[in-house]
């Protein structure tokens, strides 16, 4: 199915050819070596910096492209569209750390940070969830205590995509405990500091060239400049302002990976077989093929909506929450409709259409949960 999203021009275009070679020469035929390690190597955060692709709507004037939000949606995109969801919510948390300096950070914070993390020189990650504390940012306990010159900072983090390899945390902690969302604040951690560990990498359904960790913060003392922001107790009001940026980018994974699902699935079904004619002859096997590429342009355009919400300035908490929230549960159903068709090479690793099953389920929980998103929609009201 032919489709052009209605925010694309040929500019546009022309990077999303570009980004496309990248993600199918230099991405997908790795994806299974990455996979057991892990983890992708340094090499290909490089080598997506030389392409623009880590500061694609970051600031021109320190090492980005200076181009709109569209031109990050496509990254995002054309992983997607090879399977490559590792990489894609790797490089997603990266550029959210990268957007928070961007927005938030001082003159020379900016002018230290932002170009090294644009070339992939190095890799950053965020530090909000906890354990026991998912989706309840407000109730954190890592704490980050003002002494003289430096802060002192203690606790964990986890499900901390990039963990293992960040050189760099944007980190949300409580520099003032006895207060909830009034009392975080956001800090540029370096993980070289003493004090800091890396837990094991934990063992995930899916995503498994993307490392995910816990993380340990013992008498961590950091220079005051890291602190995010003009004062203490911002950090809540950061995150808030940034959230409606990962779940828009979330829900373009999402349709994206919808796509791609709906391609493999199309593709298997004519070649293969069953009671002396392919599968696509068969018309229950048509009929659900209907119904996902419903579904799935269906998602499409409230998730160009929200786009075009964002690329006009208006994008809102609840478009956001809305984008967010459908695309990833009807990513979630139509991947296993298409696993049904594939039967027990459904089941099988090797083919792409199981490692997107695994990888979706994920899309439900991180960035907030569909309750949380569910939650937020119905203030509207």
């Amino acid at each position: 199915m032919d489709y052009v999203s209605p925010w694309e021009d040929e500019e546009l275009a022309a990077w999303r050819r570009s980004v496309h070679r990248f993600a199918q020469e230099e991405v997908q035929p790795f994806e299974e070596e990455w996979s057991r390690q892990g983890y992708a190597p340094r090499a290909i955060w490089h080598r997506a910096g030389e392409l623009g692709i880590l500061g694609a709507d970051l600031p021109e004037e320190h090492g980005g492209l200076g181009a709109s939000t569209a031109y990050a949606a496509v990254v995002a995109e054309e992983l997607s569209r090879v399977g490559a969801n590792s990489l894609r919510v790797a490089i997603g948390i990266h550029v959210i750390a990268a957007h928070y300096i961007a927005l938030y950070g001082t003159a020379g914070q900016k002018e230290y940070w932002l170009p090294r993390l644009c070339s992939g020189e190095i890799v950053a990650g965020m530090g909000m969830s906890e354990p026991g504390g998912g989706s309840d940012l407000q109730n954190m306990r890592t704490s980050a205590v003002r002494d003289g010159d430096f802060y002192v900072v203690n606790g964990s983090k986890i499900f901390i995509t990039n963990g293992s390899q960040a050189d760099l945390l944007v980190m949300a902690v409580k520099t003032d405990p006895a207060a909830r969302g009034r009392g975080i604040s956001m800090m540029l951690f370096p993980t070289a500091t003493e004090g800091f560990r890396v837990g094991q990498r934990l063992d995930k359904l899916g995503l498994h060239s993307s490392d995910t960790c816990e993380l340990f913060f013992d008498e961590c003392r950091i220079p005051a400049d890291a602190l995010l922001g003009a004062q203490e107790g911002e950090g809540f009001k950061q995150m808030m302002s940034e959230l409606g940026y990962e779940r828009l980018m979330a829900a373009i994974g999402c349709v994206a990976a919808m796509e791609y699902a709906l391609e493999l699935t199309t593709r298997y079904a004519g070649e293969r077989e069953a009671f002396g004619a392919p599968l696509l002859k068969m018309q229950n096997i048509r009929f659900e093929l209907a119904a996902i590429a419903t579904d799935t342009l269906a998602t499409r355009t409230l998730v160009d909506h929200a786009m075009a919400e964002k690329l006009a300035g208006r994008l809102t908490p609840t478009v956001a929450s809305m984008a967010k929230y459908w695309a990833s549960e009807r990513l979630g159903l139509a991947v296993d409709r298409c696993v049904q068709i594939f039967g027990g090479y459904g089941y099988i690793t090797e083919y792409p259409i199981t490692r997107l099953y695994a990888d979706a389920r994920i899309e439900r929980i991180y960035g907030g949960t569909t309750e949380v998103m569910k939650d937020i929609i119905s203030r509207s009201f």
